[in-house]
C-alpha cells in the first residue's frame, strides 16, 4: 500500500510588497485545497484603512483565508494574513503573536519580524518565499531563514513589478532557488503532491 509522503515544510511565509497583490493570486489560484503547509503572508498594507486583501485572496484560493488574530494556533491548509497596523509575528509553540513595535523600514505589517520568528519556530521546516517590493524589507528575515535552517526562495528580479526587495536579499544571502513569478504557484502545489 503507497502511503503519501510527509510534507518536508510545516509552513510557508510569504513577503511582499508593491506589485504583491497580482503576485499573491498567481500564487495562491495554484494551490490545491490538499496543500498541507501553513501559509503566512504578510503583505505591506496601509494602516489607514482596513485591507480587503484576506477577501480578495479568498476569491482565488481554495484554502481558507483570514486575517491573523493575536494568540490564534497557526493551522495548517490554511493562509493568514498579517493585518493592516500590526507586525506578526510566530510564538514557539506556533501561535499568532500581533505587535505594535515600531514600523520595520517605515512598513508595519513587515516581512523581516515575521520571517525572523517563524525561522525560530519552524527552523529547517520552514520555507520563504520574497515577492515583488521596493524596500529592503525581508533581507533581515531572509538572512534568519537561512541562518535556522529553513529554504528561501525569492521571485526571480525579472518578474516582478518592483526588484529592489527580491534584489537586496538575493545580494545579501542568496537563495536557495530564484523563481520566476509564474512558476512559484505550481511549485508550492507540488509540494503536496
Amino acid at each position: 500500500m503507497m502511503t503519501q509522503a510527509e510534507p518536508r515544510f510545516d509552513a510557508v511565509a510569504i513577503g511582499a510588497s508593491a506589485g504583491g497583490v497580482n503576485a499573491l493570486i498567481s500564487i495562491v489560484k495554484a494551490l490545491p485545497a490538499s496543500f498541507a503547509p501553513a501559509i503566512l503572508v504578510v503583505m505591506h498594507v496601509s494602516p489607514e484603512r482596513p485591507s480587503s486583501l484576506a477577501c480578495l485572496l479568498g476569491e482565488h484560493c481554495a484554502l481558507p483565508v483570514a486575517e491573523a488574530l493575536d494568540k490564534q494556533p497557526i493551522e495548517a491548509g490554511t493562509v493568514t494574513l498579517a493585518p493592516s497596523g500590526y507586525h506578526m509575528l510566530v510564538e514557539p509553540d506556533r501561535s499568532i503573536a500581533l505587535s505594535f513595535d515600531e514600523p520595520v523600514l517605515f512598513s508595519r505589517p513587515a516581512i523581516d519580524p515575521t520571517f525572523e520568528s517563524a525561522a525560530l519556530a519552524w527552523r529547517e521546516r520552514l520555507l520563504a518565499v520574497l515577492l515583488t517590493g521596493a524596500s529592503a524589507d525581508g533581507t533581515a528575515g531572509a538572512a534568519a531563514v537561512r541562518a535556522h535552517g529553513g529554504t528561501l526562495w525569492i521571485e526571480d528580479p525579472a518578474t516582478a513589478h518592483a526588484a529592489t526587495m527580491p534584489e537586496s536579499a538575493l545580494r545579501a544571502v542568496g537563495a536557495d532557488a530564484v523563481v520566476p513569478l509564474e512558476r512559484i504557484g505550481p511549485m508550492l502545489a507540488e509540494l503536496t503532491r
